[in-house]
C-alpha cells in the first residue's frame, strides 16, 4: 500500500513538470506581437523638378529664347578657348537623359532624380535674393554707373558690388553696397577666384535664400529672376545657369585623387550669370568657405565659374539645371526674339570690338543714345522712371 502511494506521487510530480514545460513553450506564442517599425532608409541625392513658372505682379510667363555664340571654354591645361555652338542650342551629353521644360526654358541632365512638382511654401521676395555683381576699378564709370542707374536702382538693398579698390565717392553718391575685396585688379584666374570666394562668404553671412552672381555687363530683369526662382525651393539642391559649351568640360581630378584621372562636369558661365539655392550653397562649404574656394580652384587649375561647377557637379553630384534665360556678351544677342527680350533673366551687350552685338529692342532711346540698350529695356520695364522719355499718348482720328 505504501509502495503504491509513492508511485502515484512520482507520477503526479512528473505530470506537473510536463505541464509546466508545456506552459513555458506556449507563453511566447500566446503573447501579442509587437508592431514592426520601418527603419529609415538613406535619402538619395535629388534635384528640383521642372515645374512651370509663377506669374509675379502680372508679368507674362517665361518662354524659351534662342541662343547664339558660346562663351569661353576650358581646354587642356586650363586655357580658355572660344567655341561656337552651330545650331544655337545646348545639347546634353549622350546618355544623360535630360528633362526639358519648355515653359521655363530649362533642362536638367546628369545625376539625381527629379523632385515632385511643387511651389515655394511661402512667396519669394526680392529681399530673399543675394545678387552679387563682379566688377573692377576700370569699369566703375563705364559699366557700373549704368547698372546703378538702371536695374540696381530697383534692388539696392539686395545687390552687392564686389570690386578690387575703394570708391567712397561712388558709394556716397549712389548708396550702393560696394565691397572692396582687396583682390588683384588683373583679369587672372587667381583674381577672379579671389572675388568669388568673397562673394560666397558674404552670401552665407547674409542668411538670404538665393545666391545669384552676374557680371558688370549684365542687365538683370528682376521680375523674371523672381519668377524663375519661385519655381524652386531654396532648401533643395538647385544650380541654375547657362553652359558656355554644348558638352561638359574635362579636368584632372586633384581633390579625390592625385590627378591621374579626369572628371567631366557642366558649369554655368559667369558671363551670363547663375543662381544657387542656400541649401546647396551650404553643402559647398568644405570646398568654398573661408578661402577654401581659392584652394579648390588652384588644385584643379580652373577659373571661378568652372570651379563652382566642379564643386557642385563633380564633388556634390548635383546636376546643373540648364536655362536659356541667361545671356552673355559672347552670344549673338541680335538673334534674341524681340517679343521675348523682357522675359529673360539676364541680358548683355558686346564689347568694344563688337558694339553692334546688342538686343534688337525699340524704345525711347536711339542706338547712339543707348548703345547697350539697357536704358531702353529699363524704361520699358519701369515706365515711371524720372529720366525715361515719356510715351506720347495715342490720339484716335
Amino acid at each position: 500500500m505504501h509502495i503504491a502511494s509513492v508511485g502515484v506521487s512520482k507520477f503526479c510530480f512528473l505530470l506537473s513538470l510536463a505541464f509546466c514545460g508545456l506552459l513555458l513553450l506556449l507563453i511566447p506564442a500566446l503573447q501579442p506581437q509587437a508592431p514592426q517599425v520601418d527603419l529609415p532608409h538613406p535619402r538619395p541625392q535629388v534635384r528640383p523638378a521642372q515645374s512651370g513658372p509663377l506669374h509675379h505682379n502680372g508679368v507674362p510667363a517665361v518662354t524659351d529664347a534662342a541662343s547664339g555664340l558660346n562663351e569661353s571654354s576650358v581646354g587642356q591645361g586650363g586655357s580658355m578657348e572660344k567655341e561656337h555652338n552651330r545650331n544655337g542650342t545646348h545639347t546634353p551629353e549622350r546618355g544623360m537623359d535630360p528633362k526639358m521644360n519648355q515653359e521655363k526654358g530649362t533642362w536638367t541632365g546628369g545625376k539625381g532624380e527629379g523632385l515632385p512638382d511643387f511651389r515655394s511654401r511661402d512667396p519669394l521676395e526680392l529681399k530673399d535674393i543675394f545678387i552679387a555683381v563682379k566688377t573692377t576699378r576700370k569699369y566703375h564709370r563705364s559699366r557700373l554707373e549704368l547698372l546703378i542707374q538702371t536695374w540696381v536702382s530697383q534692388a539696392k538693398e539686395q545687390t552687392y558690388i564686389f570690386t578690387d579698390c575703394e570708391d567712397k565717392e561712388l558709394r556716397m553718391r549712389t548708396g550702393a553696397n560696394i565691397i572692396n575685396t582687396n583682390c588683384s585688379a588683373a583679369h587672372t584666374r587667381q583674381a577672379l577666384c579671389c572675388k568669388m570666394s568673397v562673394e560666397y562668404d558674404k552670401f552665407i553671412e547674409s542668411q538670404k535664400k538665393w545666391f545669384c552672381h552676374v557680371d558688370d555687363d549684365n542687365y538683370v530683369i528682376l521680375p523674371s529672376l523672381l519668377r524663375l526662382l519661385s519655381s524652386y525651393h531654396h532648401s533643395q539642391d538647385v544650380y541654375l545657369g547657362r553652359p558656355s559649351l554644348d558638352h561638359p568640360i574635362e579636368a584632372a581630378e586633384r581633390i579625390k585623387s592625385d590627378g591621374s584621372v579626369t572628371v567631366k562636369f557642366w558649369f554655368a558661365t559667369g558671363g551670363a550669370g547663375f543662381c544657387i539655392s542656400r541649401g546647396l550653397a551650404l553643402k559647398m562649404s568644405p570646398w568654398a568657405s573661408l578661402g577654401n574656394f581659392i584652394s579648390t580652384a588652384e588644385k584643379i587649375r580652373l577659373p571661378d565659374d568652372c570651379t563652382i561647377g566642379y564643386i557642385i557637379e563633380a564633388l556634390l553630384e548635383v546636376a546643373l539645371t540648364h536655362t536659356h534665360l541667361f545671356h552673355s556678351h559672347l552670344e549673338n544677342l541680335q538673334k534674341l526674339p524681340t517679343n521675348t527680350a523682357l522675359e529673360q533673366v539676364t541680358l548683355s551687350y558686346g564689347g568694344f570690338e563688337n558694339r553692334r552685338n546688342v538686343v534688337s529692342i525699340v524704345g525711347g532711346f536711339s542706338l547712339a543714345e543707348d548703345p547697350t540698350r539697357f536704358k531702353t529695356v529699363h524704361c520699358l520695364l519701369y515706365q515711371d522712371t524720372d529720366w525715361c522719355p515719356k510715351l506720347k499718348p495715342h490720339h484716335k482720328n
